[in-house]
């Protein structure tokens, strides 16, 4: 018999505090118990008080009212995908850390200190058990800490090691510690991670779920050797805490001795050379390089010697060189079976719809119809998944783009959200495009609204649509929302949502689906179903006619754009019409700049503004010029300016701005963003083209680091870049925009303003940050 260790709740919405939900995922598992539950609270009781088994989740599909309780959860079953259906896992059963001696946990841990494995408790050999759960660490019986019998006749008992405000071996540099450690090592008062004073910070909780960025607890989001939190203190930008590793023994790795799989942080192997051919330094010495990557403080990332390893979720294994002039390179480590190269900087550009069911699709997507960010495939982080590169080596399976690896309806992939395991991507299909000869958008309509019966269609997923629509994808006819026949419900009436319109038998999404407006047919055999309803078309600021390729290459080394597929960007160009910098079209007659484009001439006579080109020639049809009537600079010590034209820009699907940022706002690291710009391209090709390229941002904490930039990137200044190299906006590309995509929208984050070379490891570029001037830009654009 198993015994049952949880509290009996009582109904109501308390009852899911204790439980963690994560969408779209589904358990397989017998046993189960099946229930019909009007709503996920009845579920909750239905599982806290199931007899059948001890259990540690259910399952609930909301429009199906159906409830599903387990004895399983994440930890001890594999995680499926499943539309409608959420995931609710009781906390205390997924918690490795003990609370006091450890009476109520509920781990998985199944060795004693020594590192013998435990015996299960129902069993009866060597040892007469006491009946508890499987071979898990416990303490039923008020010792000092959870224990276990064990499988050697020679030894009883043994007490086991759970963590609690410690780090775990498992990522010896503490990224995956949860504890609520809130003070650094000289005593700081650690700041909220969801604050933005007095430490600006690209750290931003909602944008990295995966990272666990609570309150202002310390925690490790970007490989250093320890936890470490921004500070309260205006004179200390951030420092380390001082949290102790823990006592158990590191866990034991399979090493890969020839070839590197995923990112390569478990290659043991002995290569010692650098891509370029450069010998490695010593991980224990500090010359010519001194580092923290010392064994010491990451003792089970294998740093032996001078061979090639990964001890900081790099892309792939590098070290420091033995060269005084270069502090660290990549290696070459082969990757194992048919996977592509972690490192492999170019994505090949596909088509920016899928054809089918998106199986063939290989564009560049990485984010989902909701805006959520997508997981990488080699990642189990913050989803275990089989999806691999090995698993599906003709799926293209590279980085964290969208794909179809199992035949699914469309594009879809994991998200970095926990409580969402998967979504399907915000790509098209191709025979859903807009027909490019229907009669051109209004240009003065920006921004769309719903317009209900005008014009039946919707934005977004729908969540306010109001239109007449009552079929089915299928044709089906809607049941009303009122009724019980054919389906009984109780989730969606008018009685429990009276603003979401449902007073009738009309398409509505009352429960934000991702995928849009559904209702319940008149099918007896089809309960609900998703109904058929347009976008709502219009032209709006960041949201371009012809889709960019959004290309992983890079202006230095010739990756062409789509002609206008980035209609803001202009050329800004002396009265004889030679182009020398970039800006940004952020309004029908205003351009963003760098002031240190216009340091040849004060005025605004010495200028010439072109817009809707692809090519430096400017022999386009499209083609519009204007003179500069004004021109304002930014705050003293500050890389921008506003250009006034001498006349409003004719706004088409060749010449649109781009969005400004919301004010303050600051881009989350690792956010995919893209530069463009006619540049310099240092004999790479593609000369007198607009040329794109896309890499991350990288937080302005790492970016001044000794290694990079070494303190000279400034607050209203943001960097991005690929920390190898190779990809960079370069001269003749300054004053040009930096853009971000997200929400199905081009924000305008950056000016190209300066950086050391173009293109160099270890020297990203530097950007004005937009969202630091957004009120001066809009005071300065209303007062002239």
């Amino acid at each position: 018999l198993e015994l049952i260790l949880f509290p009996i709740f009582s109904h109501s919405a308390d009852v899911l505090e204790a439980y963690i939900k994560t969408d779209g995922a589904w358990i397989v598992k017998l046993p189960k118990s099946q229930y019909t539950a009007k709503t996920v609270e009845d579920c909750a009781v239905k599982c806290n008080k199931e007899t059948s088994f001890t259990c540690r989740s259910f399952l609930y599909h909301e429009k199906d009212q159906d409830c599903v309780t387990l004895p399983a959860n994440s930890k001890t079953d594999l995680i499926l995908r499943r539309m409608n259906v959420a995931l609710y896992e009781k906390k205390e059963y997924l918690l490795e850390c003990v609370n006091g001696i450890g009476m109520d946990y509920r781990g998985t841990k199944s060795k004693a200190k020594s590192g013998k494995t435990c015996q299960r408790w129902e069993g009866t050999f060597p040892h007469v058990p006491k009946g508890l759960d499987k071979n898990y660490c416990r303490n039923p019986d008020n010792e000092r800490s959870p224990w276990c019998y064990t499988t050697d006749p020679e030894t009883r008992w043994e007490y086991c090691i759970c963590c609690n405000d410690c780090i775990e071996f498992l990522l010896t540099d503490g990224e995956n510690y949860r504890g609520k450690i809130s003070t650094t090592a000289s005593g700081f008062t650690c700041q909220r991670w969801d604050s933005q004073k007095p430490q600006n910070h690209g750290y931003i909780p909602s944008a990295l779920p995966d990272k666990y960025l609570e309150e202002n607890y310390c925690r490790n989001p970007d490989g250093e050797p320890k936890p470490w939190c921004f500070t309260t203190s205006p004179s200390k930008r951030w420092e380390s805490c001082n949290i102790p590793r823990c006592t158990t023994e590191p866990p034991t790795i399979v090493p890969e001795l020839t070839c590197a799989n995923g990112e390569g942080s478990s290659y043991r192997g002995t290569i010692a050379v650098t891509v370029s051919g450069k010998t490695c330094q010593e991980w224990s010495s500090q010359i010519p390089h001194k580092h923290s990557k010392t064994s010491e403080n990451y003792p089970c990332k294998g740093l032996d010697k001078n061979y090639c390893r990964n001890p900081d979720n790099e892309r792939s294994p590098w070290c420091y060189t033995t060269d005084p002039e270069t502090r660290w390179e990549y290696c070459s480590v082969p990757s194992c079976g048919d996977q592509l190269r972690p490192e492999e900087p170019v994505i090949p550009v596909g088509e920016e719809c899928y054809e089918g069911d998106g199986s063939s699709y290989r564009g560049a997507m990485s984010e989902t119809v909701s805006g959520k960010k997508c997981q990488f495939w080699t990642s189990m982080e913050p989803h275990r998944h089989s999806k691999t590169p090995q698993n599906f080596p003709k799926a293209d399976l590279r980085r964290n783009l969208c794909r179809n690896p199992d035949g699914d309806r469309a594009p879809w992939c994991y998200t970095t959200d926990p409580s969402v395991r998967w979504e399907y991507c915000n790509i098209e299909r191709c025979d859903n495009k807009p027909n490019t000869q229907e009669p051109p958008i209004n240009p003065t309509k920006l921004v769309p609204t719903d317009t209900s019966e005008e014009t039946d269609c919707k934005v977004g997923n729908g969540a306010s649509y109001q239109g007449p629509t009552s079929n089915t994808i299928t044709g089906v006819t809607c049941q009303a929302w009122s009724s019980m026949t054919p389906h009984q419900h109780a989730s969606f009436t008018p009685e429990t949502h009276p603003d979401k319109g449902l007073e009738s038998n009309q398409c509505r999404n009352p429960d934000n689906d991702v995928n849009g407006p559904w209702c319940y047919t008149t099918d007896r055999n089809k309960k609900w179903d998703y109904c058929q309803i347009p976008d709502c078309d219009g032209l709006k600021c960041g949201q371009p006619a012809v889709k960019p390729k959004r290309c992983f290459g890079r202006i230095v080394g010739g990756c062409i754009s789509k002609a206008h597929s980035w209609p803001w960007q202009i050329s800004l160009r002396t009265r004889s019409k030679i182009h020398f910098c970039g800006g940004t079209l952020i309004d029908a007659q205003w351009v963003l700049t760098a002031a240190h484009c216009l340091e040849r001439s004060e005025s605004p006579s010495a200028y010439k503004i072109v817009l809707g080109i692809h090519t430096e020639r400017a022999t386009e049809a499209s083609k519009q010029e204007r003179d500069v009537s004004k021109i304002i600079k930014g705050p003293a010590g500050t890389d921008i300016a506003l250009l006034k034209l001498d006349r409003p820009a004719l706004l088409n699907d060749k010449v649109m701005p781009a969005c400004l940022p919301e004010t303050d706002y600051i881009v989350p690291s690792n956010t995919e963003c893209y530069v463009t710009g006619w540049g310099e391209t240092q004999g790479t090709g593609g000369e007198g083209f607009l040329k794109e390229t896309g890499f991350p941002v990288i937080e302005n904490k790492v970016c001044n680091s000794a290694s990079f930039l070494n303190g000279r990137v400034k607050e209203h200044e943001m960097c991005a870049g690929n920390i190898g190299g190779g990809t960079d906006s370069c001269q003749g590309d300054s004053g040009g925009p930096l853009v971000c995509y997200s929400q199905n929208t081009f924000v305008l984050q950056g000016v190209t303003s300066w950086g050391l070379g173009c293109a160099n490891a270890m020297k990203p570029g530097v950007y004005t940050r937009v969202s630091k001037f957004v009120n001066w830009i809009e005071r300065s654009m209303k007062e002239n």
